[in-house]
């Protein structure tokens, strides 16, 4: 995938089944919790749920006063739009680029790169791709959605998370939380 600045696509490489996943989260993190995993400001989370970059596909806000829950892939999405902002994209490309994820399975994500220029955003799903665009002489950087994937789990593994069928908060493992060591102990 390719995405220009006036937002369209370009494929120069085909895409490979562009279904989604079923929503099968029984897991939903709120902000906070989003944001640390993710690397982000509170801020930037709730201007790109605003803005509809990234928005909790686990529970919406809905008014005042209600909490947000993002999936894991929404936190990998978070975390993928962090870097690129960090190397100078811009937002209009990543938009492009996060609206082109959101259609693609689990499976499909874990195997992809995306790689940049700077100005447009490229989907590489082979060492081939990723070494044609090497080719062009220009300076290009990659993200390893997979790897990606995996350090938010881990981070997300060490925070809190909330079921979403009972609304039971979840305690992650985090040796050095005395806290919520106690209240795992005493709801044994």
């Amino acid at each position: 995938m390719s995405s220009s600045g006036d937002g369209t696509a370009n494929d120069p490489y085909p895409l490979h089944g562009s279904t989604s996943d079923p929503t099968t989260d029984t897991v939903g993190y709120r902000g906070p919790t989003a944001c640390a995993a993710a690397g982000i400001t509170y801020r930037q989370l709730d201007y790109w749920a605003r803005t509809g970059l990234v928005e909790p596909s686990v529970r919406p806000a809905r008014g005042s006063g209600t909490q947000r829950l993002y999936s894991l892939r929404d936190v990998v999405f978070l975390k993928i739009v962090k870097r690129f902002l960090d190397t100078g994209v811009a937002l209009q490309n990543i938009r492009t680029a996060v609206q082109h994820l959101r259609g693609r399975q689990a499976r499909d994500l874990e195997r992809m790169t995306l790689m940049s220029d700077g100005s447009t955003v490229y989907e590489c799903s082979s060492p081939d791709e990723v070494v044609g665009l090497l080719q062009g002489g220009q300076g290009i950087f990659g993200i390893a959605v997979g790897v990606v994937w995996r350090d938010v789990e881990a981070a997300l593994s060490q925070l809190h998370g909330e079921r979403v069928d009972t609304g039971e908060t979840l305690i992650g493992h985090n040796p050095a939380d005395e806290l919520a060591r106690r209240r795992r102990d005493r709801a044994v």
